[in-house]
């Protein structure tokens, strides 16, 4: 049943990072994303290790330090490389950029350092939902491609898929909840500098207090606990290509929510979207019902 279920985790936990854009739009407007980002992560971590002490199920033997560390700077170095991306570029081909190219980054990773070869299921739901993607955002804004931005959005996306593919390794032999308290902590120590370069004063008000809350718990240490949960019986490229339907439900929740409009090109961007991650989902659950789940070295269902 567990394995059945990670697929659908890590789809939960990209639906909470699709709300973070609709989170920041009630953010004061003194509020710098950088800050933000640096303050969902310290909130995030406090709540992860707060659930940590008051289960106490934290598991400290054998941790391997150096790993721990290495996830921990790739999610740090997602923030500010990510937000730097859409403030130089734009949020649209920012975006695109970030969370287009970690699902092909994560499966060319597993590929050469892991020798395990992404299956063509994978490469054309990856196709189509990046394909999806590049659709949903072509009606969000004039299209400005620098070339500093374009590198920056790059080191996101690669940021991205190496804290999957790390964590993967991490959750294999520990609890996700041990693994994402430390990993988070960590990051909001990374980050903390941002904190006092940037003003705060933001944080101090009932629209800040209720940011950060949204984004630290729900959208940083529940959505991250999800994902992990989800990683120990699902390959990291297939876990990345699912975290596209971040911009799905950003989209949606801007519509709904924000009164944005979509044209008929990014309706069609949002049912290929669907259809990727459907096939994805679809392909997941009949390969573990034909032959279960490999071992992390030997996965080829994916």
């Amino acid at each position: 049943m567990k394995e059945k279920l990670s697929p659908f985790l890590i789809l939960l936990a990209a639906i909470l990072w699709g709300t973070t854009g609709t989170t920041q739009a009630f953010a004061p407007e003194t509020a710098h994303p950088i800050a933000i980002g640096a303050t969902r992560l310290a909130v995030g971590g406090i709540f992860l290790v707060l659930v940590v002490l008051i289960i106490g199920k934290f598991e400290f033997t054998n941790w391997p330090i150096k790993t721990t560390i290495l996830a921990s700077l790739s999610m740090a170095l997602y923030q500010p490389l990510f937000f730097t991306a859409v403030s130089i570029t734009g949020v649209a081909i920012g975006t695109v950029v970030a969370i287009g190219s970690a699902p092909i980054l994560s499966g060319l990773i597993e590929w050469l350092y892991l020798k395990v070869r992404p299956s063509k299921i994978w490469w054309y739901s990856t196709f189509l939902s990046i394909l999806g993607c590049l659709m949903l955002f072509s009606n969000k804004e004039s299209v400005l491609v620098d070339p500093m931005g374009i590198i920056m959005a790059l080191g996101a996306g690669l940021s991205f898929a190496c804290y999957t593919l790390i964590s993967r390794t991490l959750v294999e032999n520990h609890s996700s909840l041990s693994v994402v308290a430390v990993v988070f902590t960590l990051s909001a120590i990374w980050l903390s500098p941002f904190l006092f370069v940037f003003d705060m004063s933001w944080i101090m008000s009932i629209e800040g207090v209720g940011v950060s809350l949204q984004l630290g718990i729900v959208a940083t240490g529940i959505a991250y606990l999800l994902f992990a949960k989800g990683l120990v019986n699902v390959s990291s490229s297939t876990a990345v290509t699912l975290a596209l339907a971040e911009p799905l439900t950003a989209a949606l929740l801007g519509v709904f929510l924000l009164g944005e409009y979509l044209n008929i090109t990014s309706w069609l961007g949002i049912f290929l979207l669907m259809l990727g991650i459907g096939i994805l989902i679809w392909s997941s659950k009949n390969s573990r019902s034909e032959q279960g789940l490999g071992k992390m070295g030997n996965i080829e269902t994916f």
